[in-house]
């Protein structure tokens, strides 16, 4: 497989877990990149080759099925998650078995590994300390990638990335069904980060960013999460959602949701400014849901 694609002039970069944020990703790479995207399943090969990427059908939890893959490319963007149960990122490890030496991998992990810092205002030099399952696979995977990074001596950059959201990933169905939100003097402070933003993000990491180097990939917001819901309930003309303290909500939503209830960080971005050149799109989180009150219709 490595001969059949030398001919072509373009590097060649391979991502990982080409779902939404993959998808925009795209056609920010495809002019500078032959671009392949693994995927674990077949139906979704159409998708992606239509996104401009060659797909390849292979499964993360089967290292047996990465192995032709071995050396296809030197560019890696890695979006794929943990699996859901273990301490280990058993999917991270066997990606980088197949990654040749002097690659170059951005790997997108989360800000939840800092924990909760009661609100804090904080920077990539805050130690980690992951207060749940998903976090501490997650600083797990971040060990293994370093480790990995200095091994093979290639480039590795870190993002730690926050909530998620864009037109068509915003709580509104949670606003449409009255789900509660914690009152003021429980709340916690939030992150977020526009999708295309992300996806733009990672596009400069590739190019722009210093090795072995973590980057905070949150917007110039400062919200807490019921100031949050309150924008976009008041946006497309929703009930804002009940406030309620925190032992009385814990008896309402489930434990998942709990859990992202229950850290509150102010997370810095001065690093992918001043050293990737990031300019958002959608600097803070109201920018990005007035244009989303444009792209898709109001609830009435």
């Amino acid at each position: 497989m490595k001969k059949q694609f030398k001919k072509w002039g373009k590097p060649r970069l391979l991502i990982v877990g080409c779902g939404d944020v993959g998808l925009r990703l795209l056609p920010l790479l495809c002019a500078h990149f032959r671009v392949f995207a693994l995927t674990s399943q077949p139906a979704r090969c159409a998708e992606l080759r239509d996104a401009g990427a060659i797909p390849i059908v292979a499964n993360l939890d089967n290292r047996a099925s990465l192995a032709r893959l071995s050396g296809l490319a030197s560019y890696c963007v890695h979006l794929a998650p943990p699996r859901s149960e273990g301490v280990v990122d058993q999917r991270t490890q066997n990606l980088t078995a197949i990654l040749p030496d002097k690659s170059r991998l951005v790997y997108i992990s989360t800000t939840g590994v800092y924990g909760n810092c009661g609100g804090a205002s904080l920077n990539e030099t805050r130690p980690v300390k992951p207060q749940n399952a998903r976090a501490i696979r997650r600083v797990a995977a971040e060990a293994h990638l370093r480790t990995w990074a200095q091994r093979t001596h290639s480039g590795l950059s870190i993002l730690r990335v926050p909530g998620i959201y864009a037109a068509d990933r915003l709580p509104v169905e949670r606003l449409q069904k009255g789900t509660p939100a914690l009152a003021d003097m429980d709340d916690v402070y939030t992150n977020h980060i526009h999708a295309d933003d992300l996806a733009q993000l990672i596009k400069l990491a590739l190019f722009r960013a210093l090795p072995q180097r973590v980057y905070n990939a949150v917007d110039d917001s400062d919200l807490k999460m019921a100031a949050y819901f309150d924008l976009v309930a008041d946006a497309f003309q929703l009930p804002r959602p009940p406030r309620l303290p925190r032992d009385e909500l814990a008896q309402q939503v489930s434990p998942m949701l709990l859990s992202f209830m229950s850290e509150s960080r102010r997370i810095q971005n001065r690093r992918i400014k001043t050293e990737l050149g990031m300019r958002f799109s959608y600097p803070t989180v109201a920018d990005g849901v007035s244009a989303a009150v444009v792209a898709i219709p109001r609830t009435t």
